[in-house]
């Protein structure tokens, strides 16, 4: 049970930024307090991390800059479920009768749903600050998904508490902007 929620964590994580959470998998395996099953433990492996780190140094800087994070929230419609589908599946230190399949799905749609969310927040933030909100928003997002992918490897229910009151903030900001296009559009 506490891996399912791991999982949870550590893939709704991957919703706000997929390369912190694979990074932190990755060395947390290293270290020895996450077990990542075969073939998901690559990602702790030296070319794994090297790789994950590149990428997460080119996501980190290339999404404060306002043109280029619209870009990286496109090809993210892929990148965020599809490191949430290993994300989910990874941390299984115990056997576990859920099929394969429902594991990656699990981990796609949680992941695809808050990257989804922030997706459609971040145009608004463009509009309404003109660009200026996008980078404070990109680092709330990076420090969000860090914190939730440590709390969920060491304390995986406060994981699932903390993914949760995550995505109801993201929820509630998504209603929030969308009422407020709606009365400038009646304007």
């Amino acid at each position: 049970m506490l891996d399912v929620a791991t999982a949870f964590g550590l893939s709704g994580a991957a919703g706000l930024n997929a390369w912190i959470p694979l990074l932190a998998a990755g060395l947390l395996d290293r270290a020895g307090q996450l077990q990542l099953a075969a073939p998901y433990d690559a990602i702790a492996t030296t070319p794994g991390l090297i790789v994950i780190g590149m990428f997460f140094v080119l996501d980190f800087v290339g999404d404060k800059v306002p043109v280029i994070d619209h870009v990286l929230h496109a090809v993210g419609s892929v990148v965020h479920p599809a490191s949430g589908a290993i994300l989910f599946a990874g941390p299984t230190q115990t056997p576990t009768d859920i099929p394969s399949i429902v594991l990656f799905a699990l981990g796609a749609l949680t992941a695809g749903s808050l990257h989804a969310t922030r997706a459609t927040i971040r145009p608004a933030s463009t509009t309404l600050t003109a660009g200026a909100g996008n980078p404070v928003l990109s680092f709330a997002e990076d420090v969000t998904s860090a914190v939730l992918s440590v709390v969920a490897v060491f304390a995986p229910v406060l994981g699932v508490v903390l993914l949760l009151v995550v995505a109801a903030v993201a929820v509630l900001w998504w209603r929030r902007i969308r009422r407020a296009r709606a009365r400038r559009a009646l304007r």
